[in-house]
């Protein structure tokens, strides 16, 4: 039996594009993709004041790196249209008397209007204004205070440091990159195992297997074994290129990562080889699989934290293996924890793998139906 999967798996060069270049490219272009850093924000200035004050505010947007200006305005009209046609996702808007406002140590007003369709973007878009804005007001007032007192001595202030653990740099990429690894893992191994025992009933050869001496376990292990290495081929290839390519740190141990994998890999291919012994058709396995994929990416955390979630949706979230996969090998990866800190979620894992495999292998029989 696994000579007869190595063979039937690897001798078509489309399965091994599907396999092994196929996991790389959707890395790369997911790696990508998947990222929550806002940066190059199209503008709309909107300065009715024109003064040295409003547009050195609006130059101060501008050298961030976050706002790109996409051109100037003189109506809210044209403002709402821009917005209207998303042709912006910003509009900056400072009233006229902004620097007389400012000389007269009166409050200022600038207003930022934002595309809130997602709220996401414009929450950080709001907060990266709310930064920019009270460092210039900043400025402004310890201008006028030097101004004013001279050299006499000015109150204290306070100053906050900041110190970011495991992603010093804050990049979404380094978090999320993880996750796309372990989401290309589980969708390999599913479509390949969900297949597996479907494909013998389409092509005829499932009466060969009923009058072979081979068991149910025998023939568990033989159609698992050939993608759990495919699956450990992948794993090795698409983090060399997490690593090497999207420069994602890797501070823990290679050795436990590869044993977290193969605990995780006993519950993909488990659920797959389950999916695959209930279908009748390819079509019904492909179909089966996705069902449980999408669910599984989505009340894993990688998109979103699980501590938001409803509480009945969390509970529902501990039957998710790809939830487990994901704590650990974010935790080898950017935290470069070991096994006293991640064996939880590996006694988990190791719980629901067998219980899939056996589960599986009950519902294997040799027959046709």
């Amino acid at each position: 039996m696994l000579i007869k999967e190595f063979i039937q798996v690897f001798r078509d060069p489309r399965m091994r594009a599907v396999i092994f270049v196929a996991p790389l490219i959707q890395l790369i272009i997911f790696g990508y993709a998947v990222t929550t850093d806002v940066r190059h924000v199209a503008t709309a200035v909107y300065d009715r004041d024109n003064t040295v004050a409003s547009r050195e505010l609006v130059s101060r947007f501008v050298k961030s790196g976050y706002f790109d200006v996409a051109g100037y305005i003189t109506s809210d009209d044209r403002a709402r249209e821009l917005l209207d046609r998303g042709k912006v996702r910003a509009v900056l808007r400072l009233n006229k008397g902004f620097e007389e406002d400012l000389r007269a140590g009166r409050t200022a007003q600038l207003q930022v209007i934002v595309d809130g369709t997602d709220s996401n973007t414009a929450g950080i878009v709001l907060a990266y204004s709310t930064r920019i804005s009270g460092q210039f007001s900043q400025e402004m007032l310890n201008a006028r205070l030097r101004r004013e007192w001279g050299k006499m001595r000015q109150p204290g202030q306070v100053e906050l440091q900041t110190r970011a653990w495991f992603n010093e740099n804050l990049e979404s990429r380094n978090f999320y990159v993880p996750g796309v690894i372990a989401m290309i893992v589980t969708l390999v191994t599913l479509l390949l195992t969900s297949m597996a025992v479907v494909r013998e009933k389409e092509i005829g050869t499932m009466e060969q297997i009923m009058v072979s001496p081979i068991t149910p376990a025998e023939f568990i292990l033989g159609k698992t074994v050939p993608f759990a290495l495919a699956a450990f081929a992948d794993v090795v290839l698409i983090t060399v290129v997490g690593v090497f390519w999207f420069e994602v740190p890797i501070r823990g141990s290679l050795a436990l990562l590869f044993a977290a994998t193969a605990l995780y890999l006993m519950t993909t291919l488990g659920i797959g080889l389950f999916i695959s012994t209930v279908s009748q058709t390819q079509q019904q396995a492909m179909m089966s699989t996705f069902f449980f994929f999408m669910p599984a990416v989505l009340l894993s955390g990688f998109m979103f934290p699980i501590a938001n979630m409803p509480q009945v949706i969390q509970w529902l979230t501990y039957l998710n293996p790809f939830r487990y996969f994901l704590v650990i090998i974010r935790g080898i990866f950017l935290k470069g924890v070991g096994v006293t800190i991640l064996w939880p979620q590996m006694v988990a894992l190791a719980v629901i793998g067998l219980a899939t495999l056996w589960l599986s292998s009950r519902r294997f029989r040799k027959t046709l139906v």
